[in-house]
């Protein structure tokens, strides 16, 4: 904020004339506080339907309280349990496998001199994100199907058809595969801007000293990057028990439910379409609950191993 006082004679500036001078910024910080307000802080008070035998013709507030008992249905039902380890599995696999992808492309992209081919790269990495998964579902389900494209060149190379979209174990890695092709391009814009940032003059000294191009990588452009990997890592940790819908719902079939059935699945078939909206709240408010707890733990351990962390 700009001092309030003149240039040169350091009078302070009345409130009325500072207000004057800087009401267009805080015209424009009005926007996204109602924003913030209206459509993220004002949904949570619907948070107390967890704890409430809700009915819609009586609204949230005369609806009887039901106490816990939403929650101990959840934790009681076999299929909640099913549901949070299949979460946590293809989670755990997009953040072993998907999580430093986009950091190798990064880093081997910044070493690249050629502006034309870097752009190139980064534009047809970053395509992907804007496609929805009702359109990648589709592309998979064309590749990867027993009538495929995939599994056709499979047959005229004399090997024997792979069942990719019916064997949960394979469907597994095709979930991930589709996965990092998709959301990679964002996160390389990310560690881009952070590469971009770096000293090259450390990467300079490290050649003079004789370091080839993966040592310098692997001493000095990475660890210069490591604040940003952080608190990715933060917030990708911090995700571990959520899950979004359309992705494994326009993926899964009926073959591999045992694998496709997830938080976000179970709490669209059991919650909202069978219109238990106090029960889905209670999944919900878990979900955001054990989010909150693993961000402020994981942050504290990275303060810890001297990171900064994300607050």
């Amino acid at each position: 904020m700009r001092d309030r006082k003149t240039r040169g004679t350091g009078r302070k500036v009345s409130f009325r004339v500072y207000i004057r001078n800087t009401w267009q910024l805080y015209f424009m910080l009005l926007i996204p506080v109602l924003y913030m307000l209206l459509f993220r802080y004002k949904p949570m008070a619907g948070g107390i339907i967890a704890f409430k035998k809700f009915n819609v013709f009586a609204g949230i507030w005369n609806s009887p309280w039901a106490g816990l008992a939403n929650f101990r249905e959840a934790f009681g039902s076999k299929d909640f349990w099913s549901a949070l380890i299949n979460t946590l599995i293809l989670n755990a696999g997009d953040l072993i496998l998907g999580f430093p992808v986009p950091i190798l492309i990064a880093v081997f992209l910044f070493e690249i001199r050629n502006l034309r081919i870097r752009k190139a790269t980064q534009t047809i990495l970053y395509l992907p994100n804007f496609l929805s998964w009702v359109i990648i579902a589709g592309i998979i389900t064309q590749l990867f199907s027993s009538s495929g494209l995939v599994n056709d060149l499979i047959s005229r190379a004399g090997f024997s058809e792979i069942n990719f979209l019916s064997s949960p174990f394979i469907w597994r890695f095709v979930y991930w595969i589709s996965g990092i092709w998709q959301s990679a391009g964002y996160s390389l814009i990310i560690y881009l801007a952070a590469l971009s940032a770096t000293d090259p003059s450390l990467g300079e000294a490290a050649y003079i000293d004789g370091a080839t191009r993966l040592q310098r990588i692997g001493h000095v452009t990475i660890p210069q990057i490591r604040p940003t990997i952080s608190i990715m890592l933060i917030m990708q940790l911090g995700k571990i028990v959520s899950i979004d819908f359309d992705r494994p719902y326009m993926m899964g079939n009926t073959l591999v439910k045992s694998a496709s059935d997830v938080i976000s699945t179970y709490v669209y078939n059991v919650g909202l379409q069978a219109g238990r909206f106090d029960f889905a709240t209670a999944v919900g408010l878990f979900q955001s609950v054990v989010g909150i707890i693993l961000i402020l733990s994981v942050n504290k351990i990275s303060k810890k191993m001297g990171e900064e962390g994300i607050m």
